[in-house]
C-alpha cells in the first residue's frame, strides 16, 4: 500500500514541481552542453568575468563559466530543488570557490557585480528585467539569452540557428 500511495504522489506532484516554475517566469528546460558553450563564447567570457545566471536550474551554465573559461559564478534560483541540485552539481565539481548559488527571487538580489549575465526567461519576465539592468548594472555589460529577446534593445549579436541573443547595457 505505501507504494500505490508513493507512486501516485510522485505522479501528482512531478507535474507541479516541473512546471510551477511557469508561474514565476520561467519553466525549466536545461540548455544543451553545446549551446551552452556558444552562449560563453558569444558572451565572450574571460577569466576576469562575473557571471549571473538568472534562474540557473541544475548550475551547468555556472560549472562551465568557471570551469571552461575560468571566471567566476553566481546563480540565482528560486526553486529549492534545483536549487539544491545546482549546489550539489557545483560540489561535484570541486568549484565551490568560484561559483555560488543564491536561493530565492532575482527581483530581490543585487546584480551589481555582474560583468556578464544569462537568461533563459520567457518573454515577459526577460522584460521586466530590462528597468532592473538599466538601475544595477554597469556600461558594457553583456547579456546573453537563450531563445527570448529583450524587447526594443539592440542586439549586438545574434546566432539565428541557435536562438542566442546578445546585448550590452548601454
Amino acid at each position: 500500500m505505501w507504494l500505490f500511495w508513493l507512486l501516485f504522489t510522485a505522479v501528482i506532484l512531478y507535474p507541479i514541481w516541473k512546471y510551477w516554475a511557469l508561474l514565476i517566469g520561467a519553466g525549466y528546460d536545461p540548455t544543451p552542453a553545446e549551446k551552452v558553450q556558444q552562449m560563453l563564447t558569444l558572451a565572450e567570457m574571460k577569466p576576469e568575468d562575473v557571471l549571473y545566471d538568472l534562474g540557473c536550474g541544475d548550475g551547468r551554465l555556472l560549472i562551465s563559466a568557471a570551469k571552461d573559461f575560468g571566471g567566476r559564478a553566481v546563480g540565482i534560483e528560486a526553486d529549492p530543488i534545483r536549487w539544491l541540485m545546482a549546489r550539489h552539481n557545483v560540489r561535484k565539481t570541486g568549484m565551490q570557490g568560484r561559483i555560488r548559488v543564491l536561493w530565492g527571487n532575482f527581483f530581490r538580489f543585487s546584480i551589481s557585480e555582474a560583468t556578464v549575465v544569462s537568461l533563459f526567461l520567457l518573454q515577459p519576465v526577460n522584460n521586466r528585467l530590462k528597468s532592473k539592468f538599466l538601475k544595477e548594472l554597469k556600461k558594457g555589460t553583456r547579456i546573453v539569452s537563450n531563445t527570448w529577446t529583450l524587447d526594443g534593445w539592440k542586439e549586438e549579436w545574434k546566432l539565428a540557428s541557435e536562438g542566442v541573443h546578445l546585448y550590452r547595457v548601454e
